[in-house]
């Protein structure tokens, strides 16, 4: 296999100028944060997100802050294979090629938050956690990433060129500390948790991350895996943010931007020798 041809200056490598990059789940904020970064360093970018009116949003608020760069929304349930065959062509249709997945759907329960959510009762905790759930959480997190990589990624096959970036989380590499979301008022029966279709899905993308970058590294496709710590934002529990950086070495939690970096890096020429990998941003956490 021929070397790559490359930038000679290493920070043009950073560059993703014209390169289509699609990100599922686009209209979370961790998505728009995603799509912020690709688009600051060049690229242009389509939002998947089965939520039309957050999808809207989200496309209008990225146009105002990027108004010289392509954004574009597509409503797609990605645990549907047609749809998400569908809003490939319509993005080879329009564009000729397809440079970057970001598999960054996900349902990610907060735990602790409203008692009337039926994952914040006791139904949260692994005796009774409901099949329908696990079904749902596997079906979107997990399910959804093989969907995509399996029809987006044969188009970069064929480009012989593409990056497969699959958000995971530190709890691919540790087991959640349940000892942050305990209430002193409730029995041990009633404990809020993190479901176990949260460790198991991040856990799981690790593992297709690994199978992915094996399957296709002849054709020139990158696949490798951000595993993410916590992020800080205003309306979390203070106790528990003091409970959280308490286990973290850098004593903090992430700033809300403070991943886009290395998602630049990661979806850029920059990491051109880089496949199969987790690379695990929590501060420390997971070492400590």
């Amino acid at each position: 296999m021929a070397q790559e041809k490359l930038p000679k200056s290493a920070m043009d490598r950073f560059n993703l100028c014209e390169r289509i990059a699609i990100i599922t789940g686009g209209a979370g904020k961790l998505g728009m944060r995603h799509a912020e970064a690709v688009m600051e360093a060049g690229g242009i970018v389509t939002l998947l997100d089965v939520d039309k009116e957050k999808l809207s949003l989200a496309c209008d608020k990225l146009s105002k802050n990027f108004q010289e760069t392509s954004i574009e929304g597509i409503v797609c349930n990605i645990t549907d294979p047609i749809q998400v065959e569908n809003a490939r062509d319509q993005i080879l249709e329009k564009s000729g090629h397809i440079d970057i997945l970001i598999n960054n759907a996900a349902n990610n329960p907060h735990v602790g938050a409203d008692a009337g959510d039926q994952r914040q009762q006791n139904l949260s905790r692994l005796e009774e956690f409901p099949l329908t759930l696990w079904q749902q959480d596997l079906a979107v997190g997990l399910t959804g990433a093989f969907l995509c990589s399996k029809i987006f990624g044969p188009v970069m096959a064929k480009q012989n060129k593409g990056v497969i970036l699959n958000i995971s989380s530190d709890l691919s590499v540790i087991a959640p500390d349940q000892r942050l979301y305990h209430n002193h008022d409730l029995p041990d029966s009633q404990q809020p948790v993190k479901p176990v279709t949260y460790s198991v899905v991040k856990a799981g993308i690790v593992g297709l991350t690994r199978y992915l970058s094996n399957y296709w590294t002849g054709k020139g496709i990158r696949v490798n895996a951000l595993s993410f710590g916590g992020v800080y934002s205003s309306d979390l529990d203070p106790a528990f943010v003091t409970r959280l950086e308490n286990l973290i070495p850098m004593g903090r939690m992430a700033s809300t931007d403070e991943y886009k970096s290395a998602i630049i890096f990661m979806a850029s020429d920059a990491s051109s020798y880089l496949t199969g990998q987790n690379v695990v941003l929590d501060g420390g956490r997971s070492v400590w």
